[in-house]
C-alpha cells in the first residue's frame, strides 16, 4: 500500500516576523517553521549556489543554537533575524523580506513542505 503524497495546498498561513511561519496544510498536516531556519532555507540562486556560484547559506539556525548552549560575552551586537514583511507570489509561493536586506528568495509551497522541520517529516532531525 502506497502513502498518500504531502500536500503543497495550503489552508491556512499564520506569520509573526520574529518567530516565524505556521502552515496549516490540506492533508491535515502543520508546519512551522522558524524564522533562522527560513532564513537558512532560502531557496534563491546566491544561497543555493545556482549558475554555478559559492553556495551563500545562512547559519542562522546554528548561530541561535550555539547562542544557547555557550553564551559568548563579547560577541559583537547582532539585531535579532526577523521578516520585515511577506507576500504572495501567485498561488504557489510566499517572498519574504529580511532585515538582514535579504529578499530574493521566492519560497513555494512546494519548497515549504519539503523543508518541513517536523519528526514525521524529518524522522533523524
Amino acid at each position: 500500500m502506497q502513502s498518500k503524497p504531502a500536500s503543497t495546498t495550503p489552508l491556512h498561513v499564520a506569520v509573526s516576523k520574529s518567530r516565524g511561519v505556521t502552515i496549516d496544510w490540506s492533508d491535515g498536516h502543520k508546519s512551522e517553521f522558524s524564522v533562522e531556519l527560513l532564513r537558512d532555507e532560502c531557496p534563491c540562486a546566491s544561497c543555493t549556489g545556482a549558475h554555478g556560484t559559492e553556495p551563500k547559506r545562512s547559519t542562522y539556525a546554528a548561530e541561535a543554537q550555539a547562542s544557547t548552549t555557550t553564551p559568548n560575552p563579547f560577541q559583537m551586537f547582532k539585531p535579532k533575524l526577523r521578516m520585515e514583511s511577506i507576500e504572495e507570489v501567485g498561488a504557489y509561493a510566499v517572498r519574504i523580506y529580511w532585515n538582514d536586506g535579504h529578499n530574493t528568495g521566492i519560497y513555494s509551497f512546494d519548497h515549504l513542505r519539503s523543508i518541513c522541520p517536523c519528526p514525521h517529516c524529518r524522522p533523524g532531525a
